[in-house]
């Protein structure tokens, strides 16, 4: 494809220019326009294109020398409508570009697709829906969209350090989404440090490896679920994964009954001065520490007296002794479950 077609009508305008000296019409300039439109549109370098322009006025250019000044201005003009239209016809490629993969990742984490026809538009995007693939999802202090710096700064150090690995980096309801393939656990774990320190300090959860074009959305919900987890849980981890807390929503499965073992363990602590909080939260540490007192004591800034006192006021108020095998568990489990369902916050 010749770049000569898009310059129709440039020689007879920089003709017409010189023999009257007037400036091109909004029509002319129109045109120009619509040339550098198409000339995009068929994927043309707009380099060549302005070196075609130069050779055609050298051509045209007139032998009388009052005429060079219109000449050049028409130039000018001209040259800058086509580039105009050029660069609006690239905008709207990129936009249309942006839509298509906003409407594929959309499709891909609802999984609301033919499965085949995403199968198909996901090798556009780097993504070979047959393999296993895992997702992790970030949260920061604030909602990012695709838009974000921190999108540009997480995805560089990632091109940076793995090159193509068919890795989708996007946002999702104002978190980070990462997609990778099933067996690079590496390239999560190197996406999630960094989008802990782009982030400020966000938290990342990852999902379980999960195979067919299903598998992203499945990965997915696993990793918003660890991440809601994690938060009601009030763990420190910054980074946490699914594989790691499934034994949470096992406890769960039952609510009603994880209520009642909750009500019945640790109901008692609410007649404690101060309420239930301060001493559901000792025994958290208690059993976060290995049931280690002085390490108990050291995390939430008492003494070890204290500690003890505050262990044996539970176990006078409970009637279960926490340093003892045989109720730990129960209380364990019982605080778990409190974290959970947010007890003692909401009434269960």
């Amino acid at each position: 494809m010749t770049a000569e077609r898009y310059l129709d009508g440039y020689a007879e305008l920089l003709a017409e220019v010189s023999a009257t000296g007037r400036r091109p019409t909004r029509d002319e300039l129109g045109a120009r326009r619509a040339l550098g439109e198409r000339a995009a549109d068929d994927g043309l370098s707009l380099r060549i294109l302005v070196r075609h322009h130069l050779e055609a006025t050298r051509s045209a250019w007139p032998g009388a020398p009052g005429a060079a000044d219109s000449v050049l201005a028409a130039v000018t003009l001209a040259v800058d409508a086509f580039a105009e239209g050029y660069e609006r016809a690239q905008r709207m490629a990129v936009r249309q570009e942006e839509a298509a993969r906003r409407e594929f990742i959309d499709d891909l984490l609802y999984g609301r697709s033919d499965l085949g026809r995403l199968a198909e538009r996901a090798e556009r995007f780097g993504l070979v829906l047959s393999r296993a693939h895992t997702v992790a999802v970030a949260r920061g202090p604030e909602a990012y969209d695709d838009t974000a710096p921190v999108i540009g700064h997480v995805e560089a150090a990632l091109n940076a350090r793995f090159g193509d690995r068919h890795v989708l980096l996007a946002t999702k309801n104002g978190l980070l989404v990462c997609v990778a393939p099933g067996d690079q656990e590496e390239v999560l774990t190197f996406f999630a440090q960094q989008a802990h320190a782009a982030t400020d300090g966000s938290r990342v959860a990852v999902g379980r490896p999960q195979s067919g074009p299903g598998g992203v959305v499945q990965s997915y919900e696993e990793a918003l679920s660890a991440l809601d987890l994690a938060d009601r849980l009030g763990l420190d981890d910054p980074v946490v994964r699914t594989a790691d807390l499934l034994v949470y929503p096992v406890l769960t499965r039952d609510r009603q009954a994880m209520a009642d073992l909750v009500l019945s363990a640790l109901g008692p602590l609410r007649g404690a001065r101060g309420g239930a909080e301060p001493l559901l939260r000792t025994l958290e540490v208690y059993f976060d520490s290995g049931c280690t007192a002085a390490e108990a004591a050291r995390r939430l800034t008492l003494s070890v007296r204290a500690l003890t006192y505050r262990l044996e006021r539970i176990h006078r108020l409970t009637g279960a002794d926490p340093a003892d095998p045989t109720h730990r568990y129960t209380l364990q489990t019982a605080v778990i479950g409190a974290r959970l369902l947010g007890w003692p916050a909401q009434e269960l």
